[in-house]
């Protein structure tokens, strides 16, 4: 029996005709889901649902998720509905409900909806994307590798890392020329993570084209393939899985990989001991505990009292490394990027905080020391200051792993369905931060923060997946303020636009254009 009659072109018309009506059946049912539970949800459209404008690239995607919580949040919804493609998401604006599906209620919440595949793509099995008892017992292996006694002892890296930074920017002020800073930074970031993570000098001050520096940028290269790959990676993961499609390209994790491979035979081959993320991360592949008052000594090997099982393998080495390597020298470089821009358009608070910074390191014989940092509190009030204006992660994202009922309500959200905290939206409520635009460092004074609910500031998340790096970030960051801050004046060149704009390609908060900076060296 033939499939076409004689007026095939008819038939064609009612096939195409038939798949598109259904295809808009299905995605009317699809988008019917908030409805179905009597949530609101800002307008939809097809197909991408209330993500047009993500997916169009016309606008970034924490700022998307800020202009819902400024739109809906003050008609006194908890919560709203929103459809990422076809995925229906949960967007939180109530800070006791964002609590609890953080911390109280954390067994239905445990995952990131980050991808992650290690067959198809090694380098996403890292912790951030990990799931459920895999990313339980790596969390337990891995915390203790970033206590405050092992950022004591990386800190040398960075002092080592920073002398190089003031050779770079001294040359800079004698030429007068204006400097990029977002890229000056990435170069210093990239040295440190390189050595603390890889236990190799980059040298990106001295060689921007060093291949860490372009393997790294490689990685946030905003083409059209990688934008597709990204926003499917979000709304429809398992397409990537069924066509075996990397997330990262495979010329990275081929560089990477055998980076880590290479470092981790020559350092057990000839027995290299070095204070950094590597060696703690070859000793749990040597199945040894890492202890927070380790004294780096000869690599051991014995039963892994942490009483996990199984060691790292190299795959998952390599995928921790890269993380590290990639949040480190990222996210810091964008919060050092936004907070130089924020101290050039107010003066007054960069010449406040070189004073504190000329006043601690007098009490410490002018020697930046790990204890010298911790000393500086207008330091720190800056930079949380500028986590709040520019949360480089400005979406909190968790998967609900099991059916939960939301307190106070009939309202089940199935397992499956993606939470969103728009910790850009809440750090900009002028109900928590009157005036939210102004940056302003004494919001962050102990008077000032003990008045606020401890989830108006969520820069590194909360709850049992928060931030494993945090306190390395924020070292890095303190170090680089420290010795920029106090050795060079800084004033905004007219290269930088202003009022500043961010970039629309990006998943992480970056300023378009960059931001260009005079240099002048501050006199003895």
């Amino acid at each position: 029996m033939a499939l076409l009659t004689e007026y095939w072109y008819k038939d064609l018309t009612v096939f195409f005709i038939t798949i598109l009506l259904s295809a808009i059946f299905y995605l009317k049912w699809v988008f019917g889901y908030w409805n179905r539970k009597n949530i609101i949800t800002p307008t939809v459209s097809l197909p991408f649902g209330n993500a047009s404008q993500v997916f169009a690239q016309t606008i970034p995607f924490g700022i998307e998720f800020k202009e819902i919580y400024l739109q809906m949040k003050p008609k006194g919804l908890p919560y709203c509905g929103y459809y990422f493609f076809t995925q229906p998401v949960l967007v939180v604006f109530d800070l006791e409900l964002a609590k609890s599906i953080i911390i109280k209620d954390f067994s239905h919440f445990t995952d990131h909806a980050t991808y992650s595949n290690e067959e198809n793509d090694p380098l996403t099995g890292h912790l951030f994307s990990l799931k459920g008892q895999k990313w339980k017992n790596l969390r337990v292996k891995l915390t203790p590798t970033f206590t405050s006694g092992k950022m004591k002892m990386m800190f040398q890296s960075l002092l080592d890392c920073s002398r190089e930074l003031i050779g770079f920017m001294d040359g800079v002020s004698k030429s007068r020329e204006p400097v990029e800073i977002k890229e000056v930074v990435g170069r210093f970031t990239t040295d440190i993570i390189g050595t603390c993570a890889f236990g190799i000098e980059c040298n990106s001050l001295k060689n921007p084209d060093s291949e860490f520096r372009r393997y790294g940028k490689k990685v946030f290269e905003v083409g059209f393939i990688e934008t597709v790959k990204n926003l499917i990676s979000v709304s429809a993961p398992q397409v990537l899985d069924a066509l075996r499609i990397p997330l990262f390209s495979p010329e990275v994790a081929k560089f990477f990989i055998g980076v880590v491979k290479e470092t981790v035979d020559s350092r057990e081959k000839n027995n290299i001991i070095r204070n950094d993320f590597m060696h703690l991360l070859i000793q749990l592949r040597n199945n040894v505990k890492v202890r927070d008052d380790e004294i780096p000594g000869e690599l051991k090997s014995g039963k892994n009292e942490n009483g996990q099982g199984s060691t790292l393998t190299l795959e998952e080495i390599t995928a921790q490394a890269f993380i590290f390597f990639l949040a480190g020298f990222e996210t810091s470089s964008t919060t050092l990027t936004f907070c130089f821009y924020e101290l050039v358009a107010n003066p007054e608070i960069q010449e406040k905080l070189r004073l504190e910074i000329k006043d601690v390191l007098e009490k410490h014989d002018g020697k930046l020391t790990y204890n010298a940092i911790m000393e500086m509190t207008y330091m720190d009030w800056c930079v949380n200051e500028t986590l709040r204006k520019y949360p480089p992660l400005s979406v909190l994202d968790r998967k609900c792993t099991r059916s939960y009922k939301l307190p106070n309500s009939d309202v089940v959200i199935d397992k499956g369905v993606q939470v969103f905290i728009p910790i850009l939206g809440i750090q900009h409520d002028p109900e928590y931060y009157p005036d939210p635009e102004r940056f302003d460092p004494e919001r962050f004074n102990p008077e000032n923060t003990v008045k606020r609910h401890p989830y108006t500031w969520l820069p590194f998340g909360e709850g049992p997946r928060a931030c494993i790096g945090m306190r390395f970030g924020l070292m890095q960051t303190k170090v680089a303020l420290a010795v920029l801050i106090e050795n060079y004046k800084f004033s905004l060149n007219s290269k930088t636009p202003y009022p500043m704009v961010l970039e629309t390609k990006s998943f992480i908060l970056s300023p378009a254009g960059g931001v260009w900076l005079n240099v002048e060296k501050v006199s003895d």
